[in-house]
């Protein structure tokens, strides 16, 4: 995994930002704040969450797709980020395709890389060229503008991906707008990616959704939530997260995610085989490794 060194902080005169929820806003406030672009152009699906966002400074404007304004806000951005459902990318870059112009630049926000860039590439061409993709590993289980903070990514990761398409100095500008974030940002093949993350983001989410629902389908639910403790708090913190986004990223990754699924599955297994025959000394040593390598990770934090 490559470390971006310091690059130049770029001058944005115009950005568009597709999707003014907690990510997407979250960049263009630390963007902002940052003084690195002059203004930003908003678009979104509902009404109420745009005029959200301008009144909140996520954005300087709203404009709605299918519209001039719309069209012209593609043609003159220097930069256009994609920060909605990556469930929409395809039709997104359909949309914005025939507007775009050789200077501009787009990048997303997408945790999921290879469906994004097969999307991406089929709705525009040799356009794909420049597209840069990346994913910032940071966010709350709260979202919408109101979410968004300017500090959000302060010292967290963001990983670029690039492609065979891309272009050396495109994909060093698109570092130096995160760099300039506060965001520490590496590099990783599109399939990495999606194999590593399917494990350390994705399957947890899962996990959590399902056990909310585990819980909420239980005759004793009502108690069972007003007894949750702190472990229970923290474990489904993530299940309140966008269900489209996580939707979208579970049919955009489901390869990876169903083999992690199955190796997840495979230790619950073999745990509850142990707890059936209350086999303690193999489950205390499975409980031991678990809690050194959660010690030691900790660590690194």
């Amino acid at each position: 995994m490559k470390t971006y060194i310091t690059q130049p902080t770029p001058k944005i005169n115009s950005l568009l930002l597709i999707g003014a929820g907690l990510i997407g806003g979250s960049l263009t406030l630390a963007l902002k704040h940052a003084g690195v672009v002059r203004h930003v152009i908003g678009s979104g699906r509902s009404a109420t969450v745009m005029d959200e966002a301008v009144r909140l400074g996520v954005v300087d404007v709203a404009v709605y797709r299918d519209t001039p304004e719309f069209i012209h806000a593609v043609k003159t951005a220097d930069v256009i980020v994609l920060a909605m459902p990556v469930g929409q990318t395809r039709a997104v870059c359909e949309l914005i395709a025939p507007h775009i112009q050789p200077d501009t630049l787009i990048t997303d926000v997408g945790s999921t890389k290879t469906s994004v860039y097969n999307d991406a590439h089929a709705a525009l061409g040799d356009k794909i060229a420049q597209f840069v993709l990346a994913h910032p590993i940071a966010g709350r289980e709260v979202n919408g503008p109101a979410a968004a903070l300017a500090d959000l990514y302060v010292n967290k990761k963001v990983m670029i991906c690039p492609h065979a398409h891309n272009h050396t100095a495109d994909i060093d500008t698109i570092a130096a707008l995160w760099q300039a974030t506060g965001a520490n940002v590496y590099e990783l093949s599109l399939a990495a990616h999606d194999e590593i993350f399917a494990a350390v983001s994705h399957l947890p989410h899962v996990l959590a959704y399902a056990l909310m629902n585990h819980v909420a389908d239980s005759d004793l639910s009502t108690d069972k939530f007003a007894m949750a403790g702190a472990g229970f708090r923290d474990f489904t913190r993530i299940a309140a997260a966008s269900p489209e986004m996580w939707r979208d990223v579970c049919l955009a990754n489901k390869d990876a995610i169903l083999a992690e699924l199955d190796g997840y599955l495979k230790h619950a297994q073999e745990l509850r085989e142990m707890i059936a025959v209350e086999n303690s000394d193999e489950m205390l040593e499975l409980f031991k490794k678990a809690s050194s390598k959660r010690l030691a990770w900790g660590k690194e934090k």
